[in-house]
Order: structure tokens, then sequence, then C-alpha cells
């Protein structure tokens, strides 16, 4: 009986792969991963792993988003310390809860695309911090050092 294509539902193109090599790829970073086999589709291209194959790809996938957290928590980071900023001025600035910078820092929780987009901004134009602070009555001056 030939083995039924788990996205297209073919049963004339599963063939087996053994040991190839699959590259994976996230936040700018990339890993390999050799010695992988299962089932490939010729109809759609679908790739369906074996168990430990399974295993291991997800294993590096997990290894790349973790390296990409720990990356954009000290971008996070850094740019805060730039902008004299403290967590808590920075969480109501973007609207955040009180936690959310430390646990950004810390590399506990990823931050939604728009607040690294607005510091990555912010990293390059500092000055438009001034007009961020005078729109949001959120922010005391104390949390906020160099405005």
């Amino acid at each position: 009986m030939a083995r039924k294509c788990i996205n297209c539902e073919s049963r004339k193109e599963m063939t087996r792969f053994e040991d190839e090599t699959f590259t994976i790829e996230h936040g700018g970073n990339r890993i390999e991963v050799a010695g992988l086999s299962g089932w490939r589709c010729g109809a759609c291209g679908e790739v369906e792993f074996d168990t430990d194959s399974a295993r291991r790809y997800a294993a590096a996938g997990d290894e790349l988003v973790l390296r990409d957290r720990q990356q954009q928590s000290k971008e996070i980071q850094r740019i805060r310390r730039k902008l004299g900023l403290s967590q808590i001025a920075a969480a109501r600035l973007t609207g955040g809860g009180h936690n959310a910078f430390s646990r950004y820092e810390r590399g506990e929780a990823m931050p939604m695309p728009a607040v690294i987009n607005l510091f990555r901004l912010l990293d390059r134009h500092p000055e438009l911090l001034k007009d961020l602070v005078k729109f949001n009555s959120g922010l005391k001056k104390s949390h906020v050092g160099q405005f």
C-alpha cells in the first residue's frame, strides 16, 4: 500500500529519503541539521520526518528561536539604556504592563514586532523620544533619564 501525503493526499508520489541535511532559518540565523530521514511528496514537496529526525529538527528550530530571543533581549536593553528610560517608562511608552520590559530583557517574553520596530527607530533617531513623551501622559519625568 502506497504512503499517503499528509498535505496533498497523493498516494503515488511519496518517496523515502535517508541521511539528508536540512537548513532552518529564523531571525537572521541559520542552522543545518544533518542525517535526517523520512518521506517526501514528489507532487507537492511536503516532507514528513521519521520520529527521531522530527525530534532533532524541532530541537534545532527551538534553539534558533531561543538564540533570536536572547539577541532581541540584549538589543532592547541596550536601546532602553541608551535612551535613559527605566523599564517602567519603556513599558508605559509601549503600552505594556509594569513587568513587560523586565521579562523582555531576561528573554522570558518576546516583545511585539511593533515594540521592537519602535525601539530600533528610536535607536537611530533618539530625538523622537521627546515627542513620544509629550504625547504619553502616563510617563513620569523621573522614569525618563535624559528627557
